[in-house]
């Protein structure tokens, strides 16, 4: 298993100090958007909020390996790695509240987010064939996040044997945090890993510290080059959720003390902000300048959200045919 900075000084990595400020940047303004959007739901403001707290060194890493032309293929939990794809936090905000997904004119390819379990393998290897078809002249490579949860539904099994069939320019990007919803692991698969179960469709399963920024950067950019040359890759980030499912879970009702390394469990901030002082790459005050602005721009993204709606509930019925049909037409009257 791949990591970084428990092994290496920053100057013997590919990264300089810099683009490592960067990755940390992006972490704190992640987690700091993932607790003011739970602050949020609470109050009413959006209907459910899956956070992701404790998996934002894996996100942002995944992120960061992404060229501009690459395809993010998102679920419900890779809020992080959106917005460090460049997502607004203002076009997550509004989803939430009911909106059409992508409000705003950013250009970077990211498909919607899937809810549904899984279903995004299936347009992961749909888009990476279709760039294969379009030859050897088109570089995008697909990057599919999902949650070892979605390895236990027929979507995921249909997705990697296409694949490994067609060789599709994929990285499955499995982000295991240990739970699906309230079951771990030991309890979905008898499979020794996730990583493992590339056997099974001949492509290559590769497992890396997930709360390791720079290692999953790492892995995450050799994976997508070894799929550009059509060997698609299942890659196991393992980190730990420290927060519920969504805020409509209780998760101290199936969770209590569980045998995992502390490597795991630890906060990947606070850990990578050890790394990085004992690298000499921050000083005092950075983190609380990141959340200081962070902070403030949410908090006008908000105002300029509630501000500017002016959708009802009836619109949803409006894009989904071209002649509404009867049936929806009754509902909206019923609405």
């Amino acid at each position: 298993m791949h990591r970084v900075i428990a092994d290496d000084d920053l100057s013997a990595t590919s990264f300089d100090a810099e683009e490592a400020r960067g990755i940390l940047r992006e972490m704190v303004r992640a987690r700091t958007f993932d607790e003011r959007a739970v602050s949020l739901q609470r109050r009413g403001w959006m209907s459910g909020y899956p956070p992701f707290r404790g998996q934002e060194a894996s996100q942002v890493g995944g992120a960061y390996a992404l060229r501009e032309t690459d395809w993010l293929v998102p679920t419900y939990r890779s809020n992080a790695m959106q917005l460090a794809r460049g997502v607004p936090p203002s076009d997550i905000l509004r989803f939430r509240r009911g909106h059409p997904e992508y409000h705003s004119d950013h250009e970077r390819p990211v498909f919607p987010q899937a809810v549904p379990i899984a279903t995004q393998t299936l347009h992961a290897v749909g888009i990476g064939m279709a760039i294969d078809y379009d030859g050897p002249t088109s570089a995008p490579r697909v990057l599919c996040y999902l949650g070892d949860g979605a390895t236990s539904e027929g979507d995921f099994h249909e997705g990697l044997n296409f694949a490994g069939v067609f060789d599709a320019p994929v990285v499955f990007f499995c982000e295991n945090n240990h739970w699906a919803i309230s079951l771990p692991q030991d309890r979905q698969t008898a499979a020794p890993s996730i990583a493992a179960k590339a056997d099974a469709y001949g492509i290559d399963g590769t497992r890396v510290d997930g709360n390791d920024p720079l290692a999953v950067a790492e892995t995450v950019e050799s994976a997508l080059d070894r799929a550009s040359n059509g060997d698609p890759v299942l890659l196991e980030s393992l980190t730990y959720r420290q927060g519920p499912h969504t805020t409509s879970d209780d998760p101290d009702r199936y969770r209590d003390d569980i045998d995992l390394p502390e490597w795991r469990t630890a906060d990947p901030i606070d850990r990578f902000e050890g790394y990085l002082r004992e690298q000499g790459v921050i000083e005092d005050g950075f983190i609380d300048s990141v959340e200081q602005d962070v902070r403030e721009s949410i908090s006008e993204t908000v105002e300029t959200i509630e501000e500017t709606e002016t959708e009802s509930p009836e619109d949803i019925f409006d894009p989904v045919y071209e002649d509404v049909p009867p049936r929806l037409q009754q509902q909206r009257s019923s609405m």
